[in-house]
């Protein structure tokens, strides 16, 4: 066989290659447990030293691999507070609405589980773990805040999912 009749048997498995392949089944993307909008559920959350706010919202969506969190927060004073980030795994992303801390690098744990170390000016301020639970209508965050003498802020406060897609019921 000739280098011409080499080219011409390559060129001819390469068409019948590349529409075969296209056609090979996409295994299903795995769901995302996080997405949706998570509402405080304050009767079953603990905040110390507290206070806890009133009312708190948060909407998590995808913008291609990247989660959009967007947390709606009020407090007894009437104080509303809005943070919002962008961000993916495992690098350092900005936040913005609280003077609190201004970055966050999140890290997954597993499936259900991630975590969010959270800092001001390059300094930790907290880690937060959430938990997504088996049946997806339940998070838990778990907040923890050290100091000199340990933790000076802990909460673990529960939230009931409302939405699975932001405007769209459960």
């Amino acid at each position: 066989m000739g280098l011409r009749s080499s080219l011409s048997v390559a060129a001819l498995v390469a068409v019948v290659a590349v529409p075969a392949a296209q056609r090979a089944p996409v295994p299903p993307k795995a769901p995302d447990h996080l997405v949706g909008v998570w509402q405080l559920n304050a009767a079953k959350s603990r905040y110390f030293p507290g206070p806890a706010p009133t009312s708190e919202t948060r909407t998590y969506t995808r913008d291609r691999d990247n989660v959009v969190g967007v947390i709606e927060r009020t407090f007894n004073d009437g104080r509303r507070q809005r943070i919002e980030y962008t961000a993916n795994f495992d690098r350092e992303y900005p936040v913005m609405g609280t003077e609190d801390y201004d970055h966050v690098v999140l890290k997954r744990i597993d499936e259900n589980t991630s975590e969010a170390v959270l800092s001001h000016a390059g300094r930790v301020y907290g880690i937060a773990r959430r938990v997504i639970s088996s049946d997806n209508k339940s998070m838990t965050i778990t907040f923890r805040r050290e100091n000199e003498t340990g933790p000076s802020v802990y909460n673990v406060v529960y939230y009931d999912r409302i939405a699975l897609t932001p405007g769209e019921p459960q």
